[in-house]
């Protein structure tokens, strides 16, 4: 028993080292590499996009991209999860066929769902910017209010342009696009909590305000 405990310190010991050094060199990596990380997230957006199902009453369908949003924040930091959702948006919009559904072109980002699409990159930028400044916004329950907040971002983003595009008034709007969600939200939100906070550092690698 005392052989497994020590073996599993160690793991646990290596594994953290190479969380820190990883967030480390993002941090100080160069602006290319960043760039490329960023694409690299735009492309595992793209993706998660075809992961996709629709439910009764809503043209919103659920997608597994949400994942990829709120993941990009936390792995790339501020601004980079930003711009790998500015890329997964610009270039779908001149018409690389990633959006959901294999889709792409400037009706699809300015149609009925194209508003989430906006909010991915708003949403990105906030939970890299905390995720970035604050050492204690990595743990479990300080990351799933994140998640929450990020995703609050994304809908709100979704349901006005979606109001817009079918000039339906608020509360319809909310009901077409943001409540049918709910739970499956909270469910994403857990588990993108638990991946970020598990792949994060529980100390300093940057310029964290709170360190």
């Amino acid at each position: 028993m005392p052989e497994i405990l020590g073996e599993l310190r160690n793991a646990y010991t290596k594994y953290d080292s190479a969380r820190y050094y990883f967030f480390r060199w993002r941090f100080e990596a160069s602006f290319e590499n960043k760039v490329a990380l960023a694409l690299g997230f735009a492309c595992l957006t793209g993706i998660l996009a075809q992961v996709r199902f629709y439910l009764p009453y809503t043209p919103v369908p659920v997608t597994g991209q949400v994942f990829a949003v709120l993941l990009s924040g936390v792995i790339l930091g501020k601004f980079y999860g930003g711009l790998s959702q500015f890329l997964y948006a610009g270039l779908g919009a001149v018409g690389l066929p990633w959006f959901n559904g294999g889709k792409g072109g400037l009706d699809v980002l300015f149609g009925v769902t194209g508003g989430y699409i906006f909010g991915f990159i708003a949403a990105s930028l906030i939970i890299g910017w905390f995720a970035d400044s604050y050492i204690r916004s990595r743990g479990l329950v300080p990351m799933f209010i994140l998640m929450v907040f990020g995703i609050g971002v994304i809908i709100l983003f979704g349901v006005a342009q979606l109001s817009l595009v079918l000039g339906t008034g608020m509360q319809k709007s909310i009901e077409l696009g943001a409540l049918p969600f709910i739970w499956v939200d909270i469910y994403k939100a857990l588990i993108a909590s638990a991946l970020a906070s598990a792949v994060t550092p529980g100390k300093g690698f940057g310029q964290e305000l709170d360190s």
